[in-house]
């Protein structure tokens, strides 16, 4: 059974629950503090102090309704239990029992380790039971401040041992201060830090009083820091990093410098020039090193100059002795962009200048390389739609790319099928907008009454069929790009007003609306007719035809670029052999057909043919005879003439014809004889000519086929 000094223990009040509730008021009242109660066969017993409870409020009836919550009572018995000894710990009050078993009394936790502390030899067993127990560390101190017991909670955590601690003062361990402290005031200390060597523990300082309120001694609670453990780790790896970095600037062949915000040397690297320095640099360390280029060491101070521009800078510095230093120093900024650092690495080039030299063609020759590759890239990614060689075509290619970085608007007019649609992706490709939508509309494909509607978009409700939910225009889905208006002439005259209102303000309105939205729209227009000879009939508005040529560009139909021909004729032939994966090819007779002819249909009308050859032919070798079995229809040699797109020499322009003629001759007579009787020349002459055209011909196809 346990027992403690009977001045320490308090008695139950006991009431029979039979008494009346005058009785037990009259005793409520003799009572100094207020108690909670709780049932014990026909008693009621105090079990703890308890705040709250006010004495005017408590009636027998009440603590009978409050006793039936309270299942257990708890106690000391002879098998003394872990829960009761965290209760004696723990709690503020415990209860304890008699011989009898009942309820004898309560004690306090402060009581308990006093006479514990008083009588240690006798209790020394429970003690060390009740050390153990607990998972905190545990180190209880005597008046001469030795510690006198322990648990192995307490000793894992200070990395120690019994042997070693045992009466060791405390404030090897611990600090004298808060030690002091606690015998002086008598009052607990709690959560403060105790870090030592590899030690790392939060600690309560609880003084242990006895009945006289005097401090016999004090109770240390510690509890882990795993972030000490940590802490030690990180430390460890920072030193390793150290190792690393040592090695890695002793590694490296440049001169490295450290160097603070101040200028001051704070390490160097190994391989220091030394040549350079005047001075151990041993003996620089601390030091500022700016006022070495006031001593006229070298010349200029990189660390300086970083100093000043917060960035990172490059100079070749000049010594005393005529040697020529290249340094690069780097800034570090800390978190809140705080100059911290400057690495400076340095190297001596006196001997160099020939390797710089070298250098610097290597890099003039790779930068005129990157430039042709771009440039190269740039071009690609349109000639797979662009086939020219054409002077002319060269000159709108390069006009579309001067305009491709500007907003302007653009007219493109020419003949149908010259490949207007085409160029105006070109613009588009080539410029600013590339990221942007590319939206085309034939004006002359859409109702009148609805393309209204496909422009500018409608409101909600805005006419009977409308979407419930309205719809966007052409010129709001292509906000920030190009906008494509093809075959402008067919455009109504009333929605022309409305399209010189985008061009001019950069808004538009939808149908059913009033709120002017605000677009960034680049406009290209194209057209086949003639938009001056409409302004003056009146079916096409003046404003708007001079706010549409802004950037006029005309393209020429095919027969003013014979050159074209073949390139593109070859061009289509190869996609059209990739997509049925045959081997066709056009022989040097049948490029001279394709190239005599006037191709009033452009570039479609030649695509439009190559296919119908392609799907048409029998042999992989389409010959002049087989393709012109197409060209004839609507199209008589005979009635053809010479056609001269541009002033060229007078014999340029004899041997221009005279291959066609010949060309023509053969195609018709199969024969240099036939041919030669037909052109009124001889059989000689016509041979050797047509020999030659052909062997031009078929330098010709060599070059393409290598394109």
């Amino acid at each position: 059974m346990f027992s403690v000094a009977k001045e320490k223990v308090k008695p139950i009040i006991s009431i029979d629950v039979d008494e009346n509730e005058a009785v037990f008021q009259s005793t409520l009242k003799n009572l100094k503090e207020p108690f909670l109660f709780f049932k014990r066969q026909n008693h009621l017993f105090a079990y703890v102090l308890l705040e709250n409870h006010k004495k005017e409020q408590v009636t027998i009836a009440s603590l009978l309704e409050e006793a039936k919550s309270i299942d257990s009572i708890c106690h000391l018995s002879d098998q003394i239990s872990l829960p009761v000894l965290f209760q004696i710990i723990g709690e503020p009050f415990a209860i304890v029992r008699g011989e009898d078993g009942l309820p004898a009394g309560y004690i306090r936790r402060e009581d308990v380790l006093a006479e514990l502390f008083r009588q240690e030899n006798k209790s020394v067993d429970l003690l060390k039971i009740i050390l153990t127990s607990i998972p905190m560390g545990i180190f209880v101190l005597d008046r001469e401040k030795q510690i006198i017991n322990y648990n192995e909670a307490g000793l894992k955590m200070i990395r120690s041992t019994a042997e070693k601690i045992k009466n060791l003062p405390a404030d090897e361990i611990f600090s004298r201060t808060h030690l002091d402290k606690v015998f002086a005031t008598g009052k607990t200390l709690l959560n403060h830090l105790v870090i030592k060597n590899e030690i790392g523990i939060l600690v309560d300082y609880s003084p242990i009083l006895n009945y006289k309120n005097e401090v016999d001694g004090i109770i240390i609670v510690a509890q882990d820091l795993p972030m000490v453990e940590e802490m030690a780790m990180e430390i460890e790896y920072i030193k390793d990093l150290n190792k690393d970095l040592n090695a890695i600037l002793s590694s490296i062949y440049d001169e490295i410098l450290v160097v603070n915000n101040k200028g001051e040397l704070l390490r160097y690297s190994e391989n220091f020039i030394r040549d350079f320095w005047n001075v151990d640099l041993k003996l620089l360390i601390g030091k500022n090193i700016l006022e070495l280029e006031d001593q006229g060491l070298f010349t200029p101070s990189v660390t300086r100059l970083v100093l000043e521009k917060r960035k990172k800078v490059s100079v070749v510095q000049e010594t005393k002795a005529g040697r020529k230093i290249l340094a690069v120093g780097n800034p570090v900024f800390n978190e809140k962009n705080e100059l911290d650092r400057i690495i400076i690495a340095s190297r001596d080039i006196t001997e160099t200048t020939k390797l710089k030299s070298e250098l610097h063609e290597i890099k003039k020759i790779s930068e005129q390389y990157k430039k042709e590759l771009d440039d190269f890239k740039s071009k690609d990614r349109f000639l797979k739609k662009l086939i020219y060689c054409s002077p002319k075509m060269e000159m709108i290619i390069n006009q579309a790319k001067k305009i491709a970085d500007f907003s302007s608007t653009v007219l493109l007019y020419g003949e149908s099928g010259v490949g207007k649609e085409v160029i105006a992706q070109a613009i588009h490709q080539l410029g600013r907008r590339q990221a942007k939508p590319f939206l085309k509309l034939n004006c002359g494909a859409i109702p009148e009454n609805l393309l209204e509607s496909e422009l500018f978009g409608y409101s909600k409700g805005s006419f009977t069929g409308a979407d419930k939910n309205g719809k966007e225009g052409y010129f709001k889905q292509a906000d920030g790009g190009i906008l494509f208006l093809d075959e402008i002439g067919e455009m109504p005259v009333h929605l022309q007003v409305k399209l010189l209102r985008v061009l001019q303000e950069q808004e538009i309105i939808p149908i059913g609306s009033t709120t002017p939205i605000k677009v960034n729209v680049q406009i290209i227009a194209a057209t086949n007719k003639k938009l001056e000879k409409m302004v003056e009939e009146g079916t096409f508005r003046e404003d708007l035809f001079y706010r549409l040529n802004v950037i006029p560009i005309y393209i020429p139909p095919l027969r003013e670029r014979t050159e074209d021909i073949s390139l593109l004729a070859f061009h289509f032939l190869q996609q059209l052999n990739e997509k049925y994966e045959r081997n066709y090819h056009l022989t040097p007779d049948a490029i001279n057909v394709l190239e005599f002819y006037p191709w009033p249909g452009n570039v479609r009308e030649l695509q439009n043919i190559i296919e119908r050859l392609v799907v048409t032919a029998e042999h992989a070798s389409i010959d002049a005879e087989f393709v012109s079995q197409f060209l004839s229809m609507g199209f008589e040699h005979k009635k053809m003439k010479p056609v001269i797109t541009r002033v060229i020499p007078l014999q340029e322009a004899v041997d221009y014809v005279e291959e066609q003629l010949i060309v023509m001759a053969m195609n018709q007579y199969k024969t240099t004889t036939k041919a030669a009787k037909a052109l009124g020349i001889s059989q000689s002459s016509v041979s050797r000519k047509y020999q030659k055209i052909l062997n031009e011909k078929n330098m010709k196809m060599e070059n393409l086929s290598t394109l």
